[in-house]
């Protein structure tokens, strides 16, 4: 019997791309939150997930240095289980309640992948970066103190897709300005038999439920966002037409299940 969560299947399973769940991440992170044109952000929901009107093209941008692992000590291979990451997170509606969907996401590492697309996540390989904090700071890199700043950048393909700044202000006192909504997202796994390109095998909306949650050393401030036109791209079509409050913490949860929400399939 062939063994795996994801390929490849082999007979031992040492070789799958990721480890059976839970899956444990940490990480630090910067969020931008900003707005796009509303009818940009209703142009890439998928069916079920409806605008936020209220919302006004509201989104938000996330850069994250991840460290992974699983039940065996998996973070003592870095290599494999070190990824970076950005994405943006829209506001929309599923049956009224309101929810974040993700329509472009980008990482480094093909594990990172496969785990997103297991939980609906549409994951593309990108280079991702981040100015990072060092509890000895210098001219090397900022301090977590007002008017430190940090920065985000995101190419792909060789193109320059997305850049980010967060200056430091005060620490957060009220994590609620942290927290994001509910993650909903498009699972989806096309067929490439003949006649059945537009059947595919799984087409679902899903929720993402992380839990055991933690969050430390946040700080709030000012954000900044470019979203630059690129050929071949969309992620500009959401380019802000401004930016609000800009955060750099750290954080950790779990990840176990994933909740079926509606089949779309025909």
């Amino acid at each position: 019997m062939l063994k795996g969560f994801n390929y490849p299947l082999t007979p031992k399973g040492k070789s799958t791309l990721n480890p059976p769940p839970p899956w444990y991440y940490s990480s630090d992170f910067l969020s931008i939150e900003f707005w796009s044109d509303p009818a940009a952000v209703a142009a890439v929901l998928p069916a079920g997930l409806d605008p936020d009107s209220t919302a006004n093209g509201h989104g938000i941008a996330m850069f994250y240095d991840w460290q992974f692992s699983g039940q065996n000590e998996e973070y003592l291979d870095p290599a494999r289980y070190q990824y970076r990451e950005f994405f943006v997170l829209l506001d929309a509606l599923y049956e009224g309640r309101p929810v974040s969907y993700c329509p472009y996401i980008f990482v480094d590492n093909d594990a990172a992948i496969a785990r997103g697309w297991s939980q609906g996540y549409p994951k593309r390989l990108g280079q991702v970066f981040q100015t990072r904090y060092y509890a000895a700071t210098g001219k090397a890199g900022p301090a977590l103190a007002p008017g430190a700043k940090f920065a985000g950048t995101l190419t792909s393909a060789g193109q320059r897709l997305a850049h980010g700044l967060v200056i430091l202000k005060e620490p957060a006192t009220d994590l609620s300005k942290v927290k994001q909504r509910p993650v909903v997202n498009l699972l989806h796994f096309p067929r490439l038999a003949a006649g059945k390109h537009n059947n595919p095998a799984v087409h679902e909306l899903v929720e993402n439920t992380p839990h055991d949650l933690k969050i430390e050393q946040a700080w709030i401030g000012e954000g900044s966002l470019t979203l630059p036109v690129v050929p071949g791209e969309e992620l500009s079509d959401l380019a802000p037409l401004h930016c609000g409050v800009g955060v750099r913490a750290s954080m950790a949860y779990i990840v176990d299940d994933l909740k079926t929400l509606k089949n779309l399939t025909k």
